[in-house]
């Protein structure tokens, strides 16, 4: 397997490849001294003792209320659990399940923030533990291993908080007192205010857009207290809030997984989706604007995800006419990867078709895909926000034509742009040896739709721009763009690029069949640019 990981990403450097440090503009209160963050790993100070457990929430009440020590017991509404998956499948069966995981425990020091945590006592080429906070109703599942590490009382989980004249707020405040914890309380809560409810912004500049920062859209917020853990999706305009109230100031935290369904990486391999650490901040909420001096990592990959929303957002509002993105697709975000390129193997093509690499897996080939990307976004050199949006519609563009063909019909393209070269690196590196010879030519086909869909998505974002957006010289974007400016838009053209249409000859003949009435253009266009 491990050979496997190193052969794709192999692959991909054969195939084609954003590194500077910045700084990021916070617009938050001075209140809160943040510890240090910055994307490496999580360093943990000594472990804490959680106010939520349900042995000092009972505490906490009988303080508050020492009348009513004799009512009914506080009883654990969440469990404190974490898991260790052995495999892919296995971390798969999780979050499937929908739970929030986390890869540090919830109940130490945090000295220095960080997008990733591996327990030293877990093998580095292995998932390390994942931390949860379930109801107390959770079916485990039988096959993960676990361990309950405590129970918790989480007022909010309480049906009986709704009418029993608690001011639980102040027995949380009391909870942090008791445990050493008081300094982590919001200033405005031992002001006698809140409990609050997170919100703010996570915007970013592009100023060839509009002079003031936008938003970052669809993308989730995290944020804890402990146990206490909320997340949200930011809207269209960057906005957020949190439906989980807090007493105490939070951590927070991007990940990148969108709320349109993709998801993106890497920190480490094995994870689901990028994290971005944001730090500590207060109770009421952490707002951002990045731009292009902020860290590389997050200022790209918040644009690239600005691009598959505004795809998403496009193909939703076509009816069909352009196709929606694979469900479940997985980028790895490559900022020393000058290119980009839609491998799919997520979604099994080469895994499933590539009969070396196939032979090889056997069993393991439902694992592998779980474990690999889809797309390979290369982010080297994208100094501004417009050309990292570009490279983003155009992987999306190409993900989207993905999901019209299907896997079979993809293999064949892979085939007619990669050659051969590529792989015969899988196939050494695998210990096999190829056979594969270079066919077809959907190369072509997927090189003009792709850039026609990302030069029309671009200027729809960019009004003013006249940029085409072109691959090679074969001027198939021009072609395109010749009809389109004729009356044949995206919303004709798009649904044309099914799987008969394997060179651009045959897709001649299918607008003359489909758009009789365009005949004439559609044959000067093809004169003009073939």
């Amino acid at each position: 397997m491990k050979n496997f990981l190193i052969a794709a990403l192999a692959a991909a450097s054969a195939l084609t490849a954003c590194s500077e440090g910045g700084k990021l503009i916070w617009e938050r209160s001075d209140d809160v001294e943040e510890s240090s963050f910055s994307h490496e790993m999580i360093v943990l100070g000594e472990q804490l003792d959680d106010p939520y457990s349900v042995s000092n929430m009972t505490k906490a009440f009988e303080a508050v209320y020492p009348a009513a020590a004799g009512r009914s017991p506080i009883e654990a509404t969440d469990f404190y659990v974490r898991f260790l998956p052995k495999d892919a499948a296995q971390m798969q069966t999780l979050l499937d399940l929908g739970l929030q995981l986390l890869d540090h425990p919830l109940d130490y020091r945090i000295v220095q923030d960080g997008d990733w945590y591996h327990d030293p006592s877990v093998p580095e080429d292995s998932f390390t533990w994942q931390y949860a906070v379930v109801p107390v109703d959770f079916e485990f599942p039988v096959n993960v291993r676990f361990e309950r590490l405590e129970d918790c009382y989480l007022s909010e989980h309480d049906p009986a908080t709704k009418a029993d004249g608690i001011d639980w707020q102040a027995v949380e405040m009391e909870a942090y007192r008791i445990t050493g914890n008081e300094s982590m309380l919001s200033p405005g809560t031992r002001e006698g205010e809140g409990p609050f409810f997170p919100e703010g912004y996570i915007r970013i500049e592009d100023p060839e857009h509009s002079a003031e920062p936008i938003g970052v859209k669809g993308i989730r917020v995290c944020c804890n207290s402990f146990v206490k853990i909320a997340t949200a999706y930011t809207d269209e305009n960057g906005h957020y809030k949190m439906s989980r109230s807090y007493s105490s100031d939070p951590r927070y935290r991007l990940m990148f997984k969108n709320v349109k369904g993709f998801t993106m990486g890497i920190n480490r391999l094995l994870s689901e989706a990028s994290l971005s650490a944001l730090g500590k901040h207060p109770a009421q909420g952490c707002s951002v604007t990045i731009d292009n001096y902020s860290d590389y990592y997050q200022f790209t990959r918040c644009v690239a995800n600005n691009a598959g929303y505004d795809y998403c957002k496009a193909a939703e509002n076509s009816a069909g006419t352009l196709p929606a993105l694979p469900k479940d697709l997985r980028i790895w975000a490559l900022p020393l990867l000058n290119g980009s390129f839609n491998i799919m193997m997520h979604h099994g093509v080469l895994i499933e078709t590539f009969e070396p690499l196939h032979a090889v897996l056997g069993e393991f080939a439902i694992v592998a895909r779980m474990v690999q990307a889809d797309v390979y976004l290369g982010l080297e050199g994208c100094g501004t926000y417009n050309d990292a949006y570009a490279r983003g519609l155009l992987v999306f563009a190409q993900a989207g034509q993905f999901s019209r063909v299907g896997r079979d019909w993809w293999y064949e393209y892979l085939l007619s742009t990669l050659g051969s070269a590529v792989f015969d690196t899988f196939a050494q590196l695998l210990g096999t040896v190829s056979t594969v010879s270079v066919v077809g030519s959907q190369a072509e086909v997927v090189n003009a739709y792709s850039n026609y869909c990302r030069t029309v998505l671009y200027r729809r974002n960019y009004p003013d721009s006249k940029v085409i957006f072109e691959s090679g010289d074969t001027g198939g974007t021009q072609l395109l763009m010749y009809l389109d400016e004729r009356g044949l838009g995206l919303e004709m053209l798009a649904p044309l690029f099914s799987t008969d249409v394997t060179d651009m000859d045959t897709l001649k003949n299918k607008m003359l069949s489909y758009y009789p009435q365009y005949k004439s253009t559609i044959t000067e266009a093809f004169a003009r640019y073939e």
